[in-house]
């Protein structure tokens, strides 16, 4: 029980924190890139409406025509600040939720403590199979670009995530040659099957801009694993010290 609540308590706090220094960063990185990219989505949307030929409308069906069916979506300004707070919060305790079982399983094994180096270490691995693997394949797309078909990219980033953290765990914890070989060919897999694209792709929005926002995404996410992995890892060995002194 007393693990547990280490492990709780380290993501709570390692959760907010990690939560709240991203949703700042992306203040600066990724939320102007996507207030400019909505600009361009706009812009191409009222041109398809008005080059769209007359309609002669006989029967007003509403059915057809549903005046709530549009998304519902934050204001811009606090509220939207709001939202992405709260759900980069979420995400974060979720992972380090994730990454603290994790260590409270070696932590177990070892008898050892666990530092921030390790967790750190930890950390860039979540960034290399949650952001660097799929992103080679699926890289973050801005408003306005299209996008093949929702459910096959899931499957596909799923995948992905999958194939490489088995991978990765065959060649870190087997250390063996065929291991290694294994696990060589399961991160490559799902990039030799290929990601889900379009075969042909109409934007307006810049390409130079697309670029920007990718770069920002994966900055952002290092950024994200870097400081989630080291302090998870800190705060759960700071809350799992009489567990430890037990084990001794």
């Amino acid at each position: 029980m007393s693990t547990f609540r280490s492990i709780v308590f380290s993501s709570v706090i390692a959760g907010f924190i990690v939560g709240l220094i991203v949703t700042a960063v992306q203040q600066f990185g990724t939320v102007p890139l996507i207030l400019r990219a909505e600009v361009y989505e706009k812009a191409a949307t009222h041109k398809h409406e008005a080059a769209a030929p007359p309609q002669v409308i006989l029967v007003h069906d509403h059915a057809d025509h549903d005046h709530g069916a549009e998304a519902w979506e934050p204001r811009d300004g606090l509220e939207r600040n709001v939202y992405t707070a709260g759900a980069n919060i979420l995400t974060a305790i979720g992972f380090a939720l994730l990454l603290c079982g994790f260590l409270a399983v070696r932590s177990g094994a070892t008898g050892e403590r666990i530092s921030w180096h390790e967790g750190l270490m930890w950390g860039l691995a979540g960034f290399a199979v949650f952001t660097i693997a799929p992103g080679l394949g699926l890289p973050p797309e801005l408003p306005g670009v299209p996008t093949a078909p929702l459910l096959s990219r899931q499957i596909w980033w799923v995948t992905a995530v999958l194939a490489t953290a088995a991978g990765l765990g065959l060649i870190v914890f087997r250390r063996s040659m065929p291991a290694a070989i294994a696990g060589v060919v399961l991160i490559m897999l799902p990039h030799l099957i290929g990601a889900p694209e379009l075969e042909h792709v109409e934007t307006n929005v810049p390409s130079s801009l697309s670029h920007q926002f990718m770069v920002a995404v994966t900055l952002t996410s290092l950024v994200f694993w870097s400081l989630l992995g080291s302090l998870t890892s800190a705060a759960f060995a700071y809350f799992d010290q009489p567990s430890s002194s037990a084990r001794g």
